[in-house]
């Protein structure tokens, strides 16, 4: 059956715009592929660098891939001095625990917080979105020397729980602005079928309002997590008299001298990259089934 003059057209057309599709989702492939690997190349030779025996990176520093796996950069940099390591694994083990603590107690605060700043009402509360974010860009600097003098004279310097104190009013004011959008996104009318279903505030809370904003509470916990897992001045101003209390960040960077080893520099700072790739992909699980009970829920 022969095609009519508008039919002719309008096939020539669907082939003109498939051809047109294949070709802009070639180029989109291309692209991805490119930025991808321009972007991980760094990663993949720092990794590369790290398994390499330093007589073989001085020989060919330039080859981006181990010829001969070598893990004694990692088991340098991870055992104690005393085993004539850097101590980065019981840095590590600081870290962890000052970061966990960290991320806790910040999100027990900011999620009360959040909420009443989205739900409740009384006097001021359209300012305190401004007052959290000038108190976040205040930078770190300026308080840097009232908390050292004010933990000293308490006696809790050189301490963890000082510094999840510094942590946590360093890292509030942005979480709960943070978390105020995701709690501002959930109906009002769920909280109110919670209500009349006899639910009390705090079980409206609990039950429909969390798991509803779990992405939102996950990534804020991952930020907080990053930011106490790599922050260096105050760990430096506070940790630096106990060699024994050190944090990744004060780890890594004694690594960064002349004297030591290209290759124990590069398996140090991948080591320290684990828990936080560990915390991504836990964070994103909390995300996704977040997103899923919304989507049920909804």
């Amino acid at each position: 059956m022969r095609q009519g003059p508008v039919e002719a057209a309008a096939s020539r057309r669907r082939r003109r715009r498939s051809g047109g599709e294949r070709v802009a989702g070639a180029v989109r492939v291309v692209v991805i592929t490119a930025g991808t690997l321009f972007a991980a190349f760094p990663l993949f030779y720092a990794l590369g660098l790290s398994l390499r025996p330093f007589a073989d990176v001085a020989a060919h520093p330039a080859v981006p891939w181990p010829t001969q796996v070598d893990v004694t950069p990692y088991l340098t940099a991870l055992r104690p001095l005393d085993a004539g390591g850097f101590g980065l694994g019981g840095f590590m083990v600081n870290s962890l625990v000052l970061a966990s603590s960290t991320t806790l107690a910040t999100l027990l605060v900011c999620v009360l917080g959040a909420y009443a700043v989205t739900r409740l009402r009384f006097p001021g509360r359209g300012v305190v979105g401004a007052v959290f974010l000038g108190v976040y860009i205040l930078p770190g600097i300026a308080l840097a020397v009232p908390l050292y003098v004010l933990f000293s004279r308490l006696g809790l310097r050189g301490s963890i729980a000082s510094l999840v104190l510094i942590y946590m009013a360093s890292t509030v004011p942005l979480a709960v602005y943070m978390l105020r959008n995701y709690f501002a996104s959930v109906p009002a009318s769920v909280e109110e079928a919670g209500a009349l279903d006899g639910a009390s505030r705090l079980q409206v809370i609990g039950r429909l309002v969390l798991p509803m904003t779990m992405p939102g509470i996950a990534a804020t916990g991952l930020y907080i997590f990053m930011i106490a897992w790599n922050e260096y001045l105050y760990a430096l101003l506070f940790l630096v008299d106990d060699r024994s209390r050190w944090t990744v960040s004060l780890g890594v960077a004694q690594l960064a001298t002349f004297d030591v080893p290209v290759t124990v520099l590069m398996a140090g700072s991948i080591a320290i990259t684990v828990p936080v790739v560990i915390g991504f992909f836990a964070a994103q699980r909390a995300m996704v089934s977040g997103l899923t009970l919304g989507a049920e829920k909804g």
